[in-house]
């Protein structure tokens, strides 16, 4: 009998125990084991005495030092919950340029953290009659667009600056904008240059939104949709041509650029290959005419003979709705070795010669078609690939400091002194971020400012402007 009992209480036990793991587990922990309130939890982060703001639902720790700090060797104060300990090392200097993550454990449990470290800029806004400009602290400059008709010769900026720095010429001064304009920054008794630009609009700068639609209204893929607003919103000059026009024989010849953005399929509609296209596109080009190719359309470059037959994209791939993904990094590109190139002027970048294009968190549908060069093509690097094709490599993914393993955006040359061709392949051109595949609206992408910044000023290179 004895026995018996002693059985019947250790299986009532064994009972409770499971009780207890399976009401902890719906108490505390969501689905992947990320416990929001356990004691593994950082209380609180300091760089040189300024605190950070820390999210303990997503991990996500934010610091904003002031300008000036110099933020690549900093030892943390860090203060966790009692018990818990972190793998961070406290003992050296820690470089917070890039995001930091480290870990904080407390007996069986963990929690995952990531400092990102920003340094305030000197400026904090720059507006001319309401407009503001943006500004690009790796690269130093100043760049924004004003209405057609604007009189740069007269314009007044207005100036906010962060606390303990000057700038000359002063916030409100009048100044003539015909040419860059020069600011002298000036925090602690060291000075730097930051280069304005301000730009108009050119009504004679006429640019054609290529298209299978029949007129513009018709356009029903939103990527192409938004794009070819954002070209009537900025250029004055913008018109819609559609292949079905160019069949029949419209007038190519006052066009300064033609802009195919085709974002619809991975493979590009019979009509492009018809010979009274190819034949008249190929026509415009050799007549001084200029093509801009963006995503799928990159593939143009073909069947016009921009390149020798077969040497195309040979990576051509993505997603179409209601698939689709959203990433938790942000995507890019690297323009090293390529920086004072035009068509990358004014993009606020990360680094220098690195810039994002498409904001983590943002759904995405990878629209790609670019050169994949190690293995595939029989180009092996870049220079290959430029030896091949006869075109310029301007950038890759953003942790190709070299340029040897993708050819993402490129231009090809009409002539040894004219660039008549631009092409952009990556699928972090992304001009719509759809909804997700349950419906949720994706959100906004903080980095469509390089996107547009960066065709602006290829239309404006490819018509020498």
């Amino acid at each position: 009998m004895k026995k018996y009992i002693n059985k019947y209480w250790i299986n009532i036990a064994a009972v409770l125990a499971i009780i207890f793991m399976v009401t902890a587990c719906e108490d505390g922990f969501d689905k992947d084991g990320f416990d929001v309130s356990s004691p593994s939890n950082v209380v609180s982060f300091k760089l040189n005495g300024v605190s950070g703001t820390i999210d303990q639902a997503t991990g996500k720790i934010n610091i904003e030092m002031p300008y000036g700090s110099d933020i690549t060797a900093i030892k943390p104060e860090v203060v966790l919950e009692e018990g818990a300990t972190s793998n961070l090392d406290l003992s050296t200097p820690i470089n917070f340029t890039n995001p930091v993550k480290f870990r904080v454990i407390n007996g069986n449990l963990y929690k995952d953290y990531t400092v990102t470290t920003v340094v305030l800029s000197p400026i904090k806004s720059f507006t001319i009659n309401g407009v503001s400009a943006t500004i690009n602290d790796v690269n130093k400059t100043i760049t924004m667009t004003l209405p057609e008709g604007t009189n740069l010769k007269e314009l007044q900026p207005i100036i906010e600056l962060t606390t303990g720095v000057s700038i000359s010429p002063a916030s409100g001064t009048v100044l003539d904008f015909t040419n860059p304009v020069v600011f002298a920054v000036t925090f602690n008794g060291t000075s730097v240059n930051y280069t304005a630009n301000v730009d108009v609009p050119s009504s004679d700068l006429v640019v054609a939104f290529l298209g299978t639609a029949a007129t513009r209204s018709g356009i029903t893929n939103m990527d192409e949709v938004t794009a070819s607003n954002w070209l009537f919103e900025n250029f004055p000059g913008a018109k819609y041509i559609s292949f079905d026009n160019i069949l029949n024989g419209a007038d190519l010849s006052k066009i300064d650029v033609i802009w195919w953005h085709f974002d619809s399929a991975t493979n590009l509609p019979s009509v492009a290959y018809k010979p009274a296209v190819t034949d008249a596109l190929k026509n415009f080009r050799t007549n001084g005419g200029n093509l801009l190719l963006t995503s799928f359309a990159s593939q143009y470059v073909d069947a016009l003979g921009i390149v020798p037959s077969g040497k195309g994209p040979n990576n051509v791939f993505g997603d179409f709705p209601p698939n689709g993904f959203v990433d938790g990094n942000s995507w890019g590109m690297s323009f090293k070795g390529h920086e004072n190139h035009p068509i990358f002027q004014g993009l606020v970048t990360f680094e220098a010669g690195k810039a994002y294009l498409l904001q983590s968190g943002t759904f995405r549908l990878n629209h790609t078609a670019w050169w994949f060069l190690p293995e595939w093509g029989g180009y092996t690097n870049g220079e290959g690939w430029r030896n091949q094709t006869g075109g310029t490599n301007l950038a890759s993914e953003s942790w190709d400091n070299t340029l040897d393993g993708r050819v993402t955006i490129a231009e090809f040359p009409n002539s040894a002194t004219d660039k008549n061709v631009v092409v952009i392949s990556m699928g972090a051109y992304d001009w719509y971020n759809e909804t997700n595949s349950s419906g949720v609206p994706s959100q906004a992408n903080e980095f469509i400012t390089n996107i547009k910044a960066l065709t602006k000023n290829s239309i404006k290179y490819l018509a020498g402007k």
